[in-house]
């Protein structure tokens, strides 16, 4: 069993991670929700003005300084949540030195694929699911829920724009339905065989 989780994950993650390829650079749905800054080269030129580091920044800022009390802290919340009111807000990742693709980046895109498909297919080895559509379904359901925990949170808390937000659910929720097929085909439930019936006494 051991060696059919093995195969499955690898050949799972592997298909997961060039159904990301066909999703990005096939079908050009990776960008779906995600706009180009007008203005960009004046913005661009005051975060390398303003901002040295790297890191994920939120505006406003909560400006909470440093061993600052618990009165503190509050009173920065709750003027942060007036400015936010307000608006603007943002979020933003910044690199100040670029961030170009590499192969480092490939390769752990590639091993975050295979040890989800691991995953899936040891939790499938757990089960005592016979049925190729059962076996399939529950990889699926699996999916759902990794699909679940992060999108719509982003969405609701950081305002992660509603296209790009189920863009990203379809292309993991698809992703998983693709690891389901590989993972069910290879990996059979680990149920046990079914325990003998009591002899009938004899009379």
């Amino acid at each position: 069993m051991a060696k059919r989780v093995l195969i499955a994950g690898i050949v799972g993650g592997i298909v997961m991670f060039f159904w990301g390829f066909a999703w990005h650079e096939l079908l050009g749905l990776g960008l779906v929700g995600i706009k180009d800054m007008p203005s960009e080269q004046a913005i661009v030129a005051t975060m390398k003005a303003n901002v040295p580091e790297r890191g994920m920044y939120m505006v406003p800022g909560m400006n909470i300084p440093a061993n600052a009390t618990s009165e503190q802290k509050k009173a920065a919340e709750e003027a942060a949540m007036k400015k936010a009111a307000a608006g603007p807000t943002a979020l933003l990742i910044y690199s100040p030195s670029g961030n170009a693709m590499t192969p480092r980046m490939l390769m752990t895109e590639a091993g975050t694929d295979i040890v989800q498909a691991l995953l899936v297919a040891f939790l499938l080895a757990q089960t005592g699911l016979r049925r190729f559509g059962s076996r399939l379904g529950f990889a699926f359901v699996i999916g759902l829920v990794a699909t679940i925990t992060t999108n719509i949170s982003y969405w609701n808390w950081f305002g992660f724009p509603t296209d790009y937000t189920i863009g990203n659910m379809s292309y993991l929720i698809l992703g998983y339905f693709l690891i389901g097929l590989v993972v069910a085909s290879i990996v059979k439930g680990s149920a046990g065989s079914p325990r003998p019936q009591a002899a009938s006494a004899a009379a």
